[in-house]
């Protein structure tokens, strides 16, 4: 009887489904084959498809082109609740697909999505639409894998810093080879309303555990420090995350998904299409503030404010301990 019981328990656990997962660096990324995306995918799949997301932190499927917005809004719900862009409005008949137009803007900046929120995105799935014959491809950099090569000495003061976040910054700076639209689109769109959050430089991940580098295009400064001494240390710590043996870089063709997890990633658009067409849509899954080392979490200080393309002065530290 005991027998029979171990077996009634054993099949009652919930499996695992069996995918080609095909690792395209040592590190990061894998491609995954033999999956039809879609919202009603078994229990299973999904399962492994979150496992095969944890570990490489970036996976593509290949030859998705049968999604439209409700398709892809449906699997991404998948993987938890939606979240639309905090300032850019979604493409008209849904509720939080994002539009990445070259024509409009071009992140061609390293950067996680929207961490000028305390509570950013967890995952983000990316569908391409159009792609250019040449050109377009987009990187990923181990944020995770950053933290845990780093030099013990930075990788100790790493877990000390706290950074302030900010949607509104110098585009032009930036992007010196930004166009006069492209520079509209930042300016009234997607820094119209300005937010900002500090976060610790080292997240705790939430689901894995991992020790995760938060920086990318969006950090204003560090806390703590003069904004000198924060410039430097940034370019050290950035330069660690996004040297190539750190990253992964993906060919678009169209009807591909990418799927990354925006908690231990960074990611770059590469501008090198000219004024070819290029559009993906992305949906973003809702993730919590996040949480430092040493338990503090990220806090919004600046929330729902007009912007009207203003470029954020630096706070001072002791507004935000």
């Amino acid at each position: 009887m005991a027998e029979d019981m171990a077996e009634m328990v054993a099949a009652a656990r919930p499996t695992r489904a069996s995918l080609e997962v095909c690792p395209l660096t040592p590190t990061l990324g894998a491609e995954v084959r033999g999956v039809r995306l879609c919202g009603d995918l078994s229990s299973a799949t999904v399962a492994a498809i979150r496992d095969a997301l944890l570990r490489h932190r970036v996976v593509f499927f290949r030859g998705q082109d049968h999604l439209d917005e409700a398709g892809h809004e449906g699997f991404a719900r998948l993987l938890g609740p939606l979240v639309p862009h905090p300032t850019v409005p979604p493409v008209a008949g849904t509720g939080t697909v994002l539009d990445i137009d070259g024509e409009k803007a071009r992140a061609s900046y390293w950067h996680t999505d929207v961490t000028f929120r305390a509570a950013f995105p967890q995952f983000c799935v990316l569908r391409s639409v159009i792609v250019p014959p040449i050109g377009g491809d987009t990187l990923w950099a181990d944020a995770a894998g950053a933290h845990a090569t780093l030099p013990p000495v930075l990788r100790g003061l790493a877990e000390q810093l706290r950074a302030l976040h900010s949607n509104a910054f110098d585009y032009a700076q930036t992007r010196p080879g930004a166009t006069a639209r492209h520079g509209r689109y930042h300016a009234d769109v997607f820094a119209s309303v300005v937010h900002e959050a500090v976060h610790p430089v080292t997240q705790v991940h939430p689901l894995t555990g991992e020790r995760a580098l938060v920086l990318g295009g969006f950090v204003s400064r560090f806390l703590d420090v003069t904004a000198a001494q924060s410039k430097y240390l940034l370019a050290i710590l950035q330069d660690h995350v996004t040297r190539p043996e750190n990253t992964v870089r993906w060919r678009w063709s169209p009807g591909d998904v990418a799927i990354w997890d925006n908690r231990a990633t960074q990611h770059r658009a590469i501008d090198d299409y000219g004024d070819q067409p290029r559009i993906l849509r992305r949906v973003a899954v809702a993730g919590p503030a996040s949480v430092g080392v040493d338990g503090r979490h990220g806090v919004e200080v600046r929330a729902g404010s007009p912007g009207a393309g203003e470029t954020v002065q630096p706070a001072t530290s002791a507004r935000m301990r």
